[in-house]
């Protein structure tokens, strides 16, 4: 078995003059995964991109994985923070699905080729520190907020029903980047209703809290 690569930081950003290092650092690492993907991806195609030396670099993070690690836990902590914005809003089932599956959409889209990455070096990496304790959370929070509306499709586990919900979001936001798409709310209203129709069935789906569903 090869060696597990190193994930940790060396060192983190107290000053803020480091830590304005960092984020030059972790940004040129998004850039180059999303121009160049995983093939062209190295620290020294990151470094160069920052505007800092390899030294540098290497003072806080021991190698490529370390700096895919640390964009994989700084996505999650953004996606935890406006899930849980969202949630904190309690209405009926279709406004708290719509906020849901737009912060969910919009993550997704706003860096589609970075997003898709991420989630696929996440598994490899099988990451669990802090990406995953965030992870958790996400779907704990959803699954807490279909937990209050669980009497409208009985059967249903609310915390399968979060993971089965966070798939095809996923899965429809991708394909629609794929085919070129860029109406971020007409994705998000096919989503929605996707959402909606897995949680209630075709015939509930049209009216729920007594207010219609949003159409495309």
């Amino acid at each position: 078995m090869p060696p597990r690569p190193r994930l940790k930081p060396r060192k983190t950003a107290v000053q803020a003059r480091s830590a304005v290092t960092v984020a030059a650092i972790l940004e040129a690492a998004a850039r180059i995964l999303e121009r160049r993907g995983l093939e062209g991806f190295n620290t020294n195609a990151v470094a160069e991109t920052a505007g800092v030396s390899i030294g540098s670099l290497y003072q806080y993070f021991p190698g490529k994985d370390a700096l895919v690690a640390a964009l994989v836990e700084a996505d999650a902590r953004l996606f935890h923070a406006a899930l849980a914005a969202a949630a904190s809003e309690p209405g009926d089932l279709a406004g708290d699905v719509s906020r849901l599956v737009a912060v969910a959409a919009a993550h997704q889209m706003r860096r589609p080729r970075l997003a898709r990455i991420l989630d696929f070096e996440e598994s490899r990496l099988a990451l669990t520190g802090e990406a995953a304790v965030q992870r958790r959370a996400v779907a704990a929070l959803v699954s807490g907020v279909l937990a209050r509306h669980a009497r409208l499709f009985p059967g249903l586990d609310p915390a399968e029903a979060a993971g089965d919900l966070a798939a095809m979001t996923r899965a429809l936001v991708d394909e629609a980047v794929d085919r070129g798409e860029t109406d971020s709310a007409a994705v998000r209203r096919r989503a929605e209703r996707t959402a909606l129709g897995y949680l209630l069935g075709p015939a509930a789906r049209r009216r729920v809290g007594g207010r219609p569903v949003p159409n495309a």
